[in-house]
């Protein structure tokens, strides 16, 4: 086994959300993602559509047993001293599949190897076993000190150094009261909490700190939207603010779903998305499926949809044409992959 060591930390990560084009919807979900020599460990999995045990929706004390397991304070769930790494995003069952690995102590270390692909409560390493992953060994003290921090942020105010992952809850703020049901009942479909209000004025400052995002219809005027603004800032709330673009629920979805991923943009497979002169530019870190839907209005206010792309992309930027009748009018772009999701809108 190799004595290398190898960098570990944890950053909050995402898993996106959606309604798709067939009805079936994604669930939203925010997890704390491990994160080996700086880069992302689910980024060596292929195109993996999974997340952590860490995630956001997990009640404290599994929450904590969980960190526990990883800190080898408790039993290994999983035969051979096995502990799951990525799970199932929508159920989290052994049964649609998990990567998992052996977590052992070597001294002072902490090391963790023999990587699979397992769906049964046996790890076959001939057949499901990740080839070129691992192991790593990481340093006792760094690897117990960042996971501690998740325990204390589950009980605690701790600021320091990454904490556990904030459920997604939006406040949604319009004039549009029917918009506004829609959305709110598309994001309470993908796992969203949403309310919705005209007046941030007079709620508990305890509440509007429960709040990861604040979306503004377009008809929503400045000075209450500064307004808004100025009660969460009164209140000590981290909120992300988005300006609707236009009353297109695929869109507005988009948009908030992109607010609520708090992770490092470095660390993120989707970088970049910009349109203009008949060509949408796409830009991934590393090698994943990607979508892009056209969303235009036609002159009496219906939404159109279509696909322009969905395929895989290598690491890189990336060209895309448009045809002229998927962004007619007023147009925007939506692109998606398992971990984020961003929006442009066509210059017309």
């Amino acid at each position: 086994m190799s004595a290398e060591y190898t960098t570990f930390g944890l950053a909050p990560a995402m898993r996106a959300g959606g309604v798709l084009a067939s009805g079936v919807f994604k669930t939203h979900r925010d997890f704390m993602d491990f994160i080996v020599d700086g880069q992302p460990l689910l980024f060596q999995l292929s195109d993996l559509d999974a997340v952590s045990p860490l995630a956001s929706d997990v009640p404290p004390a599994i929450f904590t047993a969980e960190v526990r397991t990883l800190l080898l304070e408790a039993p290994a769930p999983l035969a051979d001293g096995r502990c799951v790494i990525y799970a199932c995003p929508e159920c989290a069952d052994l049964g649609c599949g998990a990567v998992t690995a052996v977590i052992e102590r070597d001294g002072a270390d902490i090391v963790w190897r023999d990587f699979a692909w397992q769906t049964s409560e046996q790890a076959d390493l001939e057949r499901e076993g990740y080839e070129g992953i691992g192991p790593f060994r990481f340093r006792g003290d760094v690897y117990r000190a960042e996971l501690e921090r998740l325990i204390a942020a589950t009980t605690t105010d701790a600021t320091a150094g990454p904490a556990r992952p904030q459920r997604g809850r939006v406040l949604l703020i319009g004039a549009r009261a029917s918009v506004l049901r829609k959305l709110a009942a598309a994001l309470r479909t993908i796992g969203v909490g949403a309310d919705i209000s005209r007046d941030a004025a007079q709620v508990p400052a305890e509440e509007l700190r429960t709040y990861g995002a604040v979306a503004f219809g377009r008809a929503v005027p400045d000075e209450e939207r500064a307004a808004v603004r100025e009660a969460f800032t009164a209140a000590g709330a981290d909120a992300a603010f988005v300006d609707g673009l236009a009353p297109v629920i695929p869109v507005l979805l988009a948009q908030i779903e992109d607010a609520l991923h708090r992770g490092p943009r470095e660390l993120r497979r989707l970088v970049a998305l910009t349109a203009a002169d008949g060509e949408a530019w796409v830009t991934v870190t590393s090698s994943c499926e990607v979508s892009v839907r056209a969303y235009r209005l036609d002159r009496i206010f219906r939404t159109h949809e279509r696909e322009v792309f969905a395929g895989l992309l290598e690491a890189g930027e990336h060209r895309i044409p448009l045809s002229p009748g998927a962004v007619r009018g007023p147009a925007f772009l939506v692109a998606r992959t398992v971990d984020g999701v961003l929006v442009t809108q066509v210059p017309r």
